[in-house]
C-alpha cells in the first residue's frame, strides 16, 4: 500500500531535498496543525534514501492552532522516537509471523462466535485511532459479527456529553466552533483545566481578553487550578453540584427576568416541567450545597443573565460522573432557556478529551450507536447501514458499554476481547478488576505502538500497529473540524496500520468482500458516502460534500468542519442558527433534573474525596509523553495535592509519603500490603485544594512506577445512561508510611523492573536526555540497598560514598564514565537533572565534580530549582530572582527569561509565581497585570 506523505512541499521530489509535510497533532481534542520538516538523506550504498524528520512547528494556517502549539505538541518529535516500539507479532510472548498471528486471532474469534455467538466477543477500541481504523473495526464487529460489542475508551471522556446532546438536540451535535471563545461576552469553564488539559485553545480565551477587557471569565470547579490565574470570578464548588448550581441558575433567571421567552415557546419543549424541578433552588439553597459564598453564586448568575454571548465549556469533571448526562443537560438547559445557543459567541461546548473521540463518535465507535449517527434502536437505520455495507449481519441492539464489558470478561460471557491502541488497566476504575477479567479471558489480543504497557502483560497475541508519524487518515476535533493526519515515515519493523491489522483479520475470519480496502482513501469514501445516503439534511452527520474524493483531493483535504453539503459546501461553523434541532418536532428539549449526589460518599472510615485528572506535560499513560526527558522534568513524580489544614490533622509535612485505601473495597488493606494495586503516593500540601479533598494525577502506570497508578480506588459506579465512570469522586481514607530510608539515584541506564520491585517498596524512574532517574523509598537501610545495587552492576569497577549531615551520597564509574549516582537524606529531591545529564555525558569526571557528588551541592549554575518553563528551561529559583529585580508581568519575564514566549504552556504558573513572589508593596498591581498580561506571539 502506498502512501502520499505531502500536502505542501518546499521542493518538487524526494530526491531534491528537504519537504514539509502538514499533519495534525495527536494529543488532546483541540486538533492542532502541525508541520513537520522532513529530509531525504540519501543512504550509502546508494540505494534510495533515508526519511528523517528533521523540524516541527504549528500550522500557520490551520484553524484549530494558527501555528500554536503547547509543549507536549512541541515535543511531538522527541516522544516519537522509536524506543519501547512494539516491533513483531507475539502469540503466548513468543514471537510470531503476521500470518501465524491473524489466522490465531481470526480463527479463536470464529471458533468462539461459533460455539457461544457472536456476544461473546468484543472490541474495546480508542480515541487514539484514525477515523478510517474506527471505521473498519466498527463495521467488522456490528456488520459482519454482527454484535454491537465494540466499545471505546472515549466512553471514559466523552460519552456523557454524547447523551446530553442527543436527550437535548435529538444528535451528537457540538453546536459551537473556537471562534466562539473569542467572540463572547463570558466564558464559563465548568469542570476543565483547559490551561494544562487544551492549552491552545485556552490561550485564545487568553489572547480575546487582551484584546477585549470586558470579557469575563467564570472558572467553576472545586479546584484552584493554573486556568483559575485568567478567571474573574472562582466557584470551588464541592464536587458533584453541578446541577444544583444550574438548576439554580434557570431559577434565578425565571426571577429575574432572565428568560428568552420567545426563543423557549418558538423552538423548544419541557420547560414548564424543567423549571419546576428547579424553584426550590434558591440563591441560599445553592450557596449551602454547592458550599460557595452566597455572593459569589449571585456574581455569576449576574453575569450569566446579564452577557448576551456565553460559551459555557466544560470537559471530564462534567462528564466523568455518575450523573454526567444529568450535568451537561443542565447546562444546556441554560443556555436553550436564554436562547444563547447557535449564533455567535454562544452555546454549550463539550471539550473533547481525546484527538479523535469525535471521529469514532461519528463512525459509531460506542457500543450504543450504530455509524454516521445513526441508532441501533431504529429499524430504518439499521437497514441502510447493512444494504450499503452488503453485510451478511447487522447489531440491532446496544452493546456492552466499558464497564459492563470488563464485567461480563470476568463472569465468563465475553470470552475473546480485542484491545486497539488502550490501556485499561491503568485507564479503567477498579483496576483489580480490571486484571482479574484479563487474566480470566480465554483470548486477550492487544494492538498497540508500545512493547510494553501494562494491559500487555496479559495479552495472548500482540500485533505491532503504526504510530503517529506512520499512520495516514482523519481526525475530528472539538469544534467537528476534520483534518489530515499524514503518514511521513515507513512504518516501523513489521508494524501495520490499525485498519489493515482489522481488515487482515475479518478476510482470515472469512468476510471476503467487505474489507478489500487497498487504502484509506478508499474507507473515507465509503464512511462520507454512508453519512450522506438518504440523508438530505435528516442527519446532523454530513458529508456529502467531500463523499467523492479523488486520492489526490483526499491527500489535499483542508481542514473543515461538518456538516459539509450541498448547502454548506465549504463547512458549517456553527449549528442551529436555524433553531432546527434533529428531534422529532425539530424542537429542542429541556431535561427536568433532580440532585444527584456521587455514588461514593465519605465516612469516617474514607473522610477525604479523591479527585483525578492530568498534569501539564503528559498525556494518558505516558506510553508516548513518558519517553520526553523534557515532558517528564516539570512534574517527574506523581504526587497527592492536600490542603495544608488536612496535612497538619494527619501529622503531614511536604514530601511524606501516604497509602490510600478506597471505600468500594471491602475493608482497608493491611499497610504491609503487597499488591500491585497498592497505591502510595508522595504529599504535595497545597492551598488550592478544598479542606476535604486530595487531587492525584491519573498518568503513572506499573511500567515506570511501584504504586502510582490510581485506578485501583475508583469503583464501577457510572452514569446510567452514558455508561460513563465516576472518576472525578473516590471515597479514600489517608494512611501515612514512614520509610526507613528514601532518596534518588540517577543511572546511566534503566533498572529492571524485576530489579526495582526486589529493592525497593516505593519507586518512580523516568528518563533524561542521558540516562534515567529513580525516585525511592524503603524499609531497608541506605547500607544495605548500596550493596543489592553493587551486586547488581558488577562492571562498574569504581564506587565511592561519603556520609555528610546525615546524608548519605554515592557514585559509581566505569572506566572513568559516571554510571550512577545515589543522594539520600532530606533534600535529595533539590538535586537538578541538568547537572546530572550534563555528567553522564562526559566521558572523564573532575575531582570538582566528584566532590560535588559526594556533598550533593552542584555549581550554581545548575541551581534553577523546580522546572515552569519546559521549552527554554527555565526554573522557578531563575524566575523568582528575575521577579525580585523588578519583572512584573509575564510579558516582562517572557522578555527577560524567554518563558512563556514559545509554547505558552508555562504562563499560567508564571501568572502564579507572580502573585507568590512580587515585592508586597507592588503586589495588587502585579496581580492585575499578570492576569491580564499575554506574551505577544503572533496575533491573527
Amino acid at each position: 500500500m502506498s502512501q502520499t506523505n505531502t500536502v505542501k512541499t518546499k521542493r518538487a521530489s524526494q530526491e531534491q531535498g528537504p519537504s514539509e509535510v502538514s499533519s495534525t497533532c495527536p494529543y488532546c481534542g483541540v486538533g492542532c496543525g502541525v508541520d513537520v520538516s522532513v529530509d531525504y538523506v540519501k543512504s550509502d550504498t546508494g540505494n534510495g534514501s533515508t526519511v528523517r524528520l528533521s523540524g516541527l512547528s504549528g500550522t500557520r494556517d490551520h484553524p484549530a492552532n494558527f501555528g500554536r502549539l503547547c509543549v507536549k505538541g512541541t515535543q511531538l518529535l522527541a516522544t516519537n522516537s522509536l524506543a519501547g516500539r512494539m516491533q513483531t507479532p507475539t502469540i503466548d510472548g513468543k514471537k510470531a509471523s503476521w500470518s501465524a498471528a491473524i489466522n490465531k486471532v481470526a480463527q479463536s474469534f470464529s471458533d468462539i462466535i461459533a460455539t457461544h455467538g457472536a456476544d461473546s466477543v468484543a472490541f474495546y477500541v480508542s480515541g487514539q485511532l484514525l477515523t478510517e481504523d474506527y471505521y473498519v473495526a466498527n463495521k467488522l464487529m456490528k456488520g459482519y459479527i454482527g454484535s454491537a460489542n465494540i466499545d471505546t475508551n472515549s466512553r471514559l471522556c466523552m460519552s456523557s456529553a454524547v447523551t446530553a446532546y442527543k436527550r437535548a438536540f435529538g444528535a451528537d451535535a457540538v453546536p459551537c466552533c473556537y471562534e466562539d471563545v473569542e467572540e463572547t461576552d463570558l466564558v464559563v469553564l465548568v469542570g476543565s483545566n483547559a490551561a494544562w488539559t487544551h492549552p491552545v485553545l485556552y490561550q485564545r480565551i487568553e489572547r480575546a481578553k487582551k484584546r477585549n477587557p470586558a470579557l469575563q471569565v467564570v472558572i467553576i470547579d472545586p479546584r484552584r487550578t493554573a486556568s483559575s490565574e485568567l478567571a474573574d470570578l472562582h466557584l470551588p464548588i464541592k464536587p458533584g453540584t453541578d446541577v444544583a448550581l444550574f438548576n439554580g441558575l434557570l431559577a434565578y433567571l425565571s426571577a429575574n427576568q432572565g428568560l428568552d421567552h420567545r426563543y423557549i415557546e418558538q423552538h423548544t419543549e419541557g420547560f414548564t416541567a424543567t423549571l419546576e424541578m428547579c424553584q426550590n433552588w434558591s440563591v441560599d439553597q445553592v450557596a449551602a450545597f454547592c458550599d460557595v459564598d452566597n455572593s459569589v453564586i449571585t456574581q455569576f448568575f449576574d453575569l450569566f443573565k446579564l452577557r448576551d454571548r456565553v460559551v459555557t465549556a466544560y470537559s471530564m469533571g462534567v462528564n466523568q460522573s455518575s450523573s454526567g448526562v444529568d450535568k451537561a443537560n443542565a447546562i444546556i438547559n441554560c443556555h436553550l432557556a436564554t436562547g444563547k445557543l447557535g449564533r455567535e459567541g454562544c452555546g454549550p461546548f463539550s471539550l473533547t478529551g481525546q484527538p479523535n473521540a469525535m471521529g469514532g463518535r461519528e463512525v459509531g465507535g460506542l457500543a450504543n450507536m450504530l455509524a454516521c449517527h445513526m441508532d441501533l434502536d431504529n429499524a430504518v437505520h439499521t437497514q441502510l447501514v447493512q444494504n450499503y455495507w452488503q453485510s451478511p449481519n447487522i447489531a440491532t441492539k446496544p452493546g456492552l458499554k466499558a464497564v459492563d464489558l470488563f464485567d461480563k470478561i470476568l463472569d465468563g460471557t465475553v470470552k475473546a476481547v480485542w484491545i486497539m491502541a488502550t490501556n485499561p488497566v491503568v485507564s479503567m476504575p477498579n483496576r483489580d478488576k480490571i486484571i482479574a477479567a484479563l487474566q480470566t479471558c480465554e483470548l486477550v489480543v492487544v494492538s498497540d505502538v508500545t512493547a510494553q504497557n501494562d494491559t500487555i502483560d496479559y495479552a495472548h497475541v500482540t500485533l505491532p500497529a503504526t504510530t503517529w508519524s506512520e499512520k495516514n487518515g482523519t481526525v475530528t476535533n472539538s469544534e467537528r473540524r476534520i483534518s489530515r493526519q499524514r503518514g511521513i515515515l515507513p512504518a516501523f519493523a513489521e508494524s501495520k496500520h490499525d485498519w489493515q491489522i482489522v481488515c487482515d483479520v475479518a478476510k482470515a475470519m472469512g468476510f471476503k468482500q467487505g474489507f478489500n480496502y487497498q487504502t484509506v482513501h478508499e474507507i473515507f469514501n465509503e464512511y462520507t458516502g454512508l453519512s450522506a445516503e438518504q440523508n438530505q439534511g435528516s442527519r446532523d452527520l454530513d458529508l456529502s460534500g467531500i463523499s467523492q474524493l479523488s486520492a489526490e483531493q483526499y491527500d489535499k483535504l483542508r481542514p473543515v468542519q461538518w456538516p459539509i453539503n450541498a448547502a454548506n459546501p465549504q463547512g458549517t461553523k456553527r449549528l442551529f442558527s436555524d433553531a432546527k434541532f434533529y428531534t422529532q418536532t425539530a424542537k429542542a428539549q429541556f431535561i427536568a433534573l433532580s440532585v444527584q449526589l456521587p455514588e461514593q460518599q465519605c465516612s469516617a472510615a474514607f473522610p477525604f474525596v479523591l479527585n483525578s485528572g492530568r498534569i501539564r506535560d503528559q498525556w494518558h499513560t505516558m506510553t508516548r509523553t513518558g519517553k520526553s526527558s523534557e515532558l517528564n522534568a516539570h512534574q517527574p513524580l506523581p504526587t497527592l495535592a492536600i490542603h495544608p489544614e488536612d496535612a497538619a490533622a494527619l501529622n503531614l509535612n511536604q514530601h511524606d509519603f501516604v497509602q490510600l485505601f478506597a471505600a468500594h473495597n471491602d475493608q482497608p488493606k493491611r499497610k504491609d500490603d503487597s499488591s500491585e494495586t497498592k497505591v502510595v503516593l508522595a504529599v504535595n500540601i497545597d492551598s488550592r485544594q478544598r479542606q476535604g479533598e486530595v487531587f492525584a494525577p491519573i498518568h503513572w502506570s506499573a511500567a515506570n512506577s511501584s504504586s502510582a497508578a490510581i485506578a485501583s480506588l475508583y469503583s464501577d459506579a457510572h452514569d446510567p445512561l452514558s455508561g460513563q465512570p465516576e472518576l472525578k469522586h473516590a471515597a479514600v481514607a489517608l494512611s501515612p508510611i514512614r520509610f526507613a530510608s528514601q532518596g534518588q539515584i540517577f543511572t546511566k541506564h534503566p533498572l529492571a523492573r524485576d530489579f526495582l520491585r526486589r529493592c525497593f517498596d516505593y519507586y518512580v524512574q523516568i528518563p533524561l536526555s542521558q540516562g534515567c532517574m529513580l525516585t525511592f523509598a524503603s524499609q531497608q537501610q541506605i547500607p544495605a540497598l548500596k550493596s543489592l545495587i553493587q551486586q547488581h552492576f558488577p562492571l562498574y569497577d569504581e564506587w565511592m560514598s561519603q556520609l555528610l549531615d546525615g546524608q548519605q551520597n554515592s557514585y559509581a564509574l566505569q572506566q572513568g564514565q559516571l554510571m550512577l549516582a545515589m543522594f539520600t537524606g532530606s533534600d535529595y529531591r533539590q538535586i537538578d537533572q541538568v547537572w546530572l545529564n550534563a555528567l553522564f555525558s562526559q566521558t572523564q569526571l573532575g575531582p570538582l565534580d566528584f566532590n560535588a557528588l559526594l556533598t550533593g551541592r552542584p555549581h550554581t549554575a545548575f541551581n534553577a530549582g523546580p522546572l515552569i518553563c519546559s521549552c527554554f528551561k527555565v526554573g522557578e529559583n531563575t524566575i523568582k530572582q528575575a521577579i525580585e529585580a523588578g519583572c512584573e508581568t509575564v510579558e516582562a519575564l517572557g522578555a527577560k527569561l524567554k518563558c512563556g514566549t514559545n509554547c505558552g504552556s508555562c504562563k499560567s504558573e508564571l501568572s502564579q509565581l507572580l502573585n507568590q513572589y512580587t515585592p508586597a508593596p507592588q503586589t495588587q498591581m502585579s496581580v492585575a497585570a499578570a492576569r491580564i498580561s499575554v506574551v505577544q506571539l503572533d496575533e491573527q
